[in-house]
């Protein structure tokens, strides 16, 4: 197998997907995805449904916080084991600093394994939406210079794969809660 040839094609694509330097809609539209799967920003919400939600709801805070605890684990884990630093750039600071580990993307992990779940839980619509979401959470990342193409297929990947097994589990746990 090219290796090389491999990561030369998957810079040429991440460079034709950037527009981090480029003002205009599609710039500020990708700055607020790329935001958007922020694991903060997600928990934060979970702990408010959890909190005001009635028990449909606080079942799957419970539930969809751990898919994000566990995601979080797993992808620093691989971050750390593999070590491969992020693409050139200056936005998203934030996360050069916290993080300079590219792959694999944590927020397209996160994504994909939080539109799986709730596509396995419920409610659908809901589902339907965060299916739509995620791949445009892990294009805004390429975007925006902080992944390469390839870091946001395997967090993509790794999403699903944590998702598939949190779909398998969740009749369990609620099963559980009613014994």
């Amino acid at each position: 197998m090219d290796w090389q040839g491999l990561l030369e094609a998957d810079r040429r694509w991440t460079r034709v997907l950037r527009v981090a330097e480029r003002p205009g809609l599609l710039r500020r539209l990708a700055i607020l995805l790329a935001h958007s799967g922020d694991s903060w920003f997600w928990l934060a919400g979970l702990l408010a449904l959890w909190l005001w939600g009635d028990s449909f709801w606080k079942a799957r805070a419970i539930y969809l916080g751990l898919g994000v605890l566990v995601t979080a684990a797993i992808v620093m884990l691989i971050k750390f084991s593999v070590r491969r630093r992020r693409p050139e750039g200056e936005w998203g600071g934030i996360y050069r600093n916290t993080d300079p580990h590219s792959f694999p993307s944590g927020h397209a992990a996160r994504a994909v394994m939080l539109a799986v779940l709730v596509l396995g839980a419920g409610p659908a619509w809901l589902g339907a939406i965060l299916l739509v979401w995620a791949p445009l959470v892990a294009l805004a990342r390429v975007a925006m210079g902080l992944h390469y193409l390839s870091d946001v297929l395997a967090g993509m990947l790794i999403g699903l794969v944590i998702a598939l097994a949190g779909v398998i589990s969740f009749p369990i746990i609620i099963l559980l809660r009613t014994l």
